[in-house]
């Protein structure tokens, strides 16, 4: 059991609004972080793939009346859209009686489909967070052999905390197969899983480059405008990230295109064969990999108002990853494989471009130092620390 970072949040939500959903991909400890907030108050849980749970909301508005002085856990909820309109109903008019707030807390897979499905009926209703992976300032130690594992093994909680290297890396061949084979056909894709297994491996082979659909389309035999129905679902399952790049008024030619991140590192690992840590070292993704893991730990602990892109013009002026925290207030971050990074020209030039208050290096070693023009090489979880300090000034 870790202590989740996110529990923190949830449970101020719910003491601020009348349902709050957790979204994240199967087995990042959805049900284990709810199960354990309920803990703290009466709860009672509800998950829509076991069919005697469904079987007790045959009349949802009956069910959930015997049970209003509880928290309500609703796990899997996508798969049950027509519920939605019934907790409107049951919100409102506990919200008549004073008593609101803390009613529901609402878990799901399937990002899009849950937004769509309760944006309609709970507009004003519910908050919606999402738990990521485990981060680094969430396992026993932030030293770098707890780094390197969790960047090898990725964040699923049960393929960091496995017993050796083989083990984990067979919950994620499983994990691999069982999104294939069934979660994805039960959302009601029709797309065969010999088919989004080549563009899942595709995606990890290119991880961190642009999104080239046309290249993609032609090494799967489909349309480019098959490829983005494919990208649509893997992002809608939270499984890959689109990184969008920023784009302003400045005399200068800016790549449009988004970088495309198979989102957890231990699946990119697994996709490729990458069987442990020490190969992982000899592998060409290595840089990217690591980049990748960098920008999803740093994405899931930004605070609210913070938002990530990233930075690359025409000429290859470049940075991996700009946050912009404000107006006109921009950190620019730089991620490196290495313990001994450079910079290269274009670094220093997209920075002049979008005049970064704070220009960072986050780099594989434990040191913090100065590498001249006004920028700092600095851990993974020493960068986190900072990212912290945001929310509290």
């Amino acid at each position: 059991m870790y202590k989740r970072e996110l529990a923190h949040e949830i449970t101020d939500k719910l003491q601020k609004n009348p349902a709050v959903a957790i979204l994240g991909p199967r087995q990042v400890g959805k049900t284990t972080l709810a199960l354990e907030i309920g803990k703290d108050r009466p709860s009672i849980y509800l998950d829509f793939e076991n069919p005697e749970d469904l079987q007790k909301l045959r009349d949802p508005a009956h069910y959930l009346e015997m049970h209003s002085d509880k928290l309500v856990i609703l796990d899997e909820v996508q798969r049950y859209p027509e519920l939605f309109m019934s907790l409107r109903g049951i919100i409102d008019a506990r919200r008549r009686e004073g008593k609101g707030n803390g009613r529901f807390l609402v878990l799901g897979s399937a990002s899009n489909d849950l937004l769509r499905q309760s944006s309609e009926s709970l507009a004003g209703r519910i908050i919606y967070l999402e738990l990521s992976g485990l981060r680094p300032t969430e396992i026993e130690g932030t030293n770098h052999k707890n780094i390197s594992k969790l960047w090898a093994r990725g964040g699923f909680p049960d393929s960091y905390a496995a017993c050796d290297d083989q083990t984990s890396n067979e919950w994620r061949r499983n994990f691999i197969k069982t999104y294939l084979e069934r979660d994805i056909p039960a959302l009601g894709s029709r797309i065969p899983a010999t088919t989004l297994m080549r563009f899942w491996t595709m995606l990890a082979h290119s991880q961190g480059e642009l999104l080239n659909a046309s290249k993609l389309a032609s090494s799967l035999g489909v349309e480019s405008v098959t490829v983005s129905r494919y990208l649509d679902l893997m992002a809608d399952l939270l499984l890959v990230r689109r990184l969008e790049p920023w784009y302003g008024n400045i005399k200068k030619r800016l790549v449009r295109s988004p970088r495309v991140y198979v989102r957890d590192s231990g699946i990119v690992h697994t996709l490729l064969q990458i069987p442990n840590y020490d190969q992982l070292l000899g592998h060409p993704i290595l840089g990217k990999s690591w980049e990748g893991f960098v920008i999803e730990t740093i994405i899931a602990s930004l605070p609210s108002g913070v938002h990530p892109f990233f930075y690359r013009t025409s000429a290859g002026s470049e940075i991996d990853l700009v946050l912009e925290l404000g107006l006109d207030n921009y950190w620019a971050v730089e991620i490196k494989s290495s313990k001994t990074p450079t910079l290269k020209k274009g670094f220093y030039v997209a920075c002049e471009d979008l005049k970064v208050t704070r220009r960072f290096v986050v780099y594989t070693g434990e040191d913090t130092f100065s590498l001249g023009n006004e920028t700092t090489a600095i851990s993974l979880p020493l960068f986190l620390e900072a990212i912290k300090k945001i929310s509290q000034t």
